[in-house]
């Protein structure tokens, strides 16, 4: 990811970072599924996406169990969490 871009996200509020966060746990979410998980209003969830859609790592798609509703995933060019296997790589990497 450029650095440009996570600049971006650092300087989002809490409640985009905790929505970018519930969409990297969890994968691919509509607007109702992030509002269950996040535990924050469909309001303060709409603003959040759009602003996480205004810096490029979130994309929106049309949900084919129900085309009246969108479903939101983190883009490739998203920031990813570590995996454990990359844990374990830079354990090994250490130990040596």
């Amino acid at each position: 990811m450029a650095e440009a871009e996570q600049e971006s996200l650092d300087d989002l509020p809490p409640s985009a970072k905790l929505v970018f966060k519930v969409l990297e746990y969890n994968g691919p979410l509509t607007q109702k599924g992030i509002v269950q998980e996040s535990m924050l209003s469909a309001r303060t969830v709409r603003y959040a996406l759009e602003r996480l859609e205004g810096i490029g790592v979130v994309d929106e798609d049309v949900y084919f169990a129900d085309a009246r509703q969108n479903l939101y995933q983190l883009t490739d060019a998203a920031p990813k969490r570590p995996s454990e296997s990359d844990a374990d790589e830079a354990e090994a990497c250490c130990a040596e």
